[in-house]
């Protein structure tokens, strides 16, 4: 039978510019089984689920339940919680632990200022190999579970200390998928020798773009287009680049803009009205104040496909790059700046 994964894969789906958006994650372990809507539907209570759901509405900041690769018993004690958060805009990157005998404590956190970037002293920063955090649950696709759990445990069974399995990422069709923390870089259709490579560079402070699908805290149009200046220049370093403006553009060629990827049509459908393509006009700077203006197609995937596996057939949206133009020293427009008031440590 054949899966999301596969009808994906045999169409050579791209996979840049599909990663879940989140500037800042919160990954709270529990053990046990999860169920669709895990938060609501695990051994977490289910009125905490909701209450931590609401705190993060609107505020940046993505909520996911962790644990450890393998045999999870359907066992209701947890002794303790560990919980993990990482901002993932470049330039302020952090992740920080703690252990937490009640989750409910994490329900005094300050969630806006989680999702701008302030950890408000939240545990101590994390000091060991990067998170990969592979998703497999199998309660929300069945390719997670099929394809994640053996990646999740193959990891381990290597001695990767920072593997965890988590429950939700999004894009099940490009399983196995997985987040690395702290830079926010999303991957598809991974293999245990890719992902090895992955933490190398991560552990180097570096970004590996093949099979990456984007920076958790852009819109779609900008983790795409990060990624082609990547492609283009051959910057790998994880802080170097930031996307500082993404408009909706006039024209095709991204010359002029109007509006922005969080105004009301967003950066998520399938395109524009009638199934045409949307185009989108990125500005993508350096840390040494180069930048580049890069022209997004977004448009609907033909033919149809399942986006999750026994779904009806859709076309989800994908993001085409069109140009890749840099931009003189003189032109107007923001550039790579890091507020002083943001804590980053």
């Amino acid at each position: 039978m054949s899966t999301c994964a596969t009808a994906s894969r045999d169409l050579s789906e791209p996979l840049a510019g599909t990663a879940a958006t989140a500037r800042t994650w919160l990954l709270l372990e529990q053990p046990g089984p999860w169920g669709a809507k895990a938060l609501t539907s695990s051994h977490l209570d289910p009125e905490l689920g909701r209450a931590l759901e609401k705190a993060a509405q609107g505020t940046g900041v993505r909520i996911a339940l962790i644990r450890r690769p393998g045999r999870n018993a359907d066992c209701h004690a947890t002794a303790r919680h560990r919980v993990y958060v990482g901002h993932t805009v470049p330039g302020r990157t952090w992740l920080r632990g703690a252990e937490l005998d009640d989750p409910r404590q994490l329900l005094d956190l300050d969630f806006a200022a989680l999702g701008a970037g302030d950890h408000g002293g939240f545990g101590t920063p994390h000091t060991g190999d990067p998170l990969v955090l592979v998703c497999t649950n199998g309660k929300r696709d069945r390719c997670c579970a099929l394809l994640g759990r053996p990646l999740a445990a193959a990891l381990t069974d290597s001695g990767t200390e920072g593997a965890w399995e988590i429950t939700h990422l999004g894009g099940h069709r490009f399983s196995p998928t997985l987040l690395v923390l702290p830079y926010g870089y999303a991957y598809g259709r991974m293999d245990a020798p890719a992902v090895k490579e992955i933490l190398d560079a991560a552990r180097a402070g570096r970004v590996r773009t093949e099979g990456c699908r984007g920076n958790s805290a852009w819109e779609r149009p900008g983790q795409a287009a990060e990624l082609a200046v990547r492609e283009a220049t051959g910057e790998d370093a994880a802080d170097a680049l930031r996307v500082v403006a993404t408009d909706r553009a006039v024209g095709t060629d991204g010359a002029d803009g109007v509006g922005s990827a969080n105004q009301a049509g967003g950066a998520g459908g399938a395109g524009g009205a009638g199934g045409e393509a949307t185009h989108w006009a990125v500005t993508v700077a350096h840390v040494d104040g180069r930048r580049w203006r890069v022209t997004v197609a977004q448009e609907a995937s033909l033919p149809p496909r399942p986006e999750s596996c026994g779904a009806a057939l859709g076309s989800p949206a994908r993001m085409d790059v069109m140009a890749v133009r840099p931009l003189p020293e003189s032109a107007d427009g923001p550039t790579y700046e890091i507020p002083a008031t943001v804590t980053s440590k």
